[in-house]
């Protein structure tokens, strides 16, 4: 009998020490490797609101978790074949007490879960303006072919695959596309947002926070997709207008021709900036698709 309980309390032993080094070191490593896992590290007020939903939504969930992999281990321990003393009773599963346990926790859970996500889903609604001190300001966003252009009509100047704000500051981003449906994300600021041709959506965001922060798309669009990255980079008022400043004095212009050529399809494009000589550019990249059909 002592021989055959010995392989079971060591199985049990050996995976409760591989369960202990993991609870150990994964927290470790997920700090270590905190840089390139932006959605546990935000920069941002909206992305911060976002992993905190994500915390809250996992915290609940592990009450139901936990006890269950606590009592598989419970139930493999006091129910094994050796043990003689186990009473096995076929009319539990007929128990109101346990009915109502296994039954009326998840269910309160779930119902919990669905509110809080209800309440944080309106909250963080990306057409809703953030509320601060600073002025909000307006960037165009136009997904290409395989390349991200950015367009600031106050500041009448445009830039390809890099993207500069001055910290504290809302930022309405006004999305569309001009090639196959993608999706703009910033991980450190907040969650993703698609971008249609002849459409445009809106996306607040703000970088609390001064830093070079990846941006990418999120949507798999074709053979170019896996370079189509770029900086967003949060610095302060000043650094923000040295750089306008900067940009002004290129001598590149985007106007409509201009941009017919920088549209066309091309792989991991260097970082790009151009005077905007047409404000109007962003709604005729959302109208070229609206003209009609000529009869012919």
């Amino acid at each position: 009998m002592k021989m055959a309980k010995k392989p079971v309390f060591y199985m049990l032993l050996f995976t409760g020490l591989i369960l202990l080094v993991i609870l150990i070191m994964q927290p470790l490593e997920v700090y270590h490797f905190r840089d390139y896992i932006a959605v546990l590290f935000p920069k941002g007020i909206i992305a911060l609101e976002e992993r905190n939903l994500l915390f809250i939504i996992q915290a609940l969930m592990l009450i139901i978790i936990i006890p269950v992999y606590i009592l598989t281990f419970v139930f493999s321990w006091k129910y094994r074949a050796d043990n003689h003393n186990a009473k096995y009773d076929p009319h539990l599963v007929d128990n109101r007490i346990a009915e109502y346990i296994w039954w009326g926790i998840p269910l309160i859970i779930t119902i919990i879960v669905a509110g809080i996500t209800w309440v944080k889903t309106h909250e963080l609604d990306p057409f809703k303006p953030i509320e601060s001190k600073n002025k909000e300001m307006t960037i165009q966003v136009v997904a290409l072919q395989w390349k991200w252009l950015f367009l600031y009509p106050e500041e009448q100047v445009a830039s390809v695959n890099f993207l500069q704000i001055p910290k504290d500051t809302p930022v309405r981003f006004e999305i569309t596309a001009d090639a196959p449906m993608n999706s703009f994300w910033i991980p450190h600021l907040g969650g993703q947002i698609y971008a249609m041709p002849k459409m445009k959506t809106i996306l607040n965001l703000i970088a609390n926070e001064e830093g070079d922060f990846r941006g990418s798309s999120a949507n798999i669009s074709g053979k170019g997709f896996a370079g189509m990255t770029f900086i967003t980079r949060a610095s302060s008022e000043e650094d923000y207008h040295q750089w306008i400043a900067s940009v002004k004095q290129s001598t590149k212009t985007l106007d409509w021709k201009e941009y017919s050529q920088l549209a066309a399809p091309s792989e991991k494009n260097p970082v790009e900036s151009f005077l905007l000589k047409d404000v109007s550019l962003f709604d005729q990249i959302i109208n070229k698709y609206m003209h009609p059909k000529g009869n012919g």
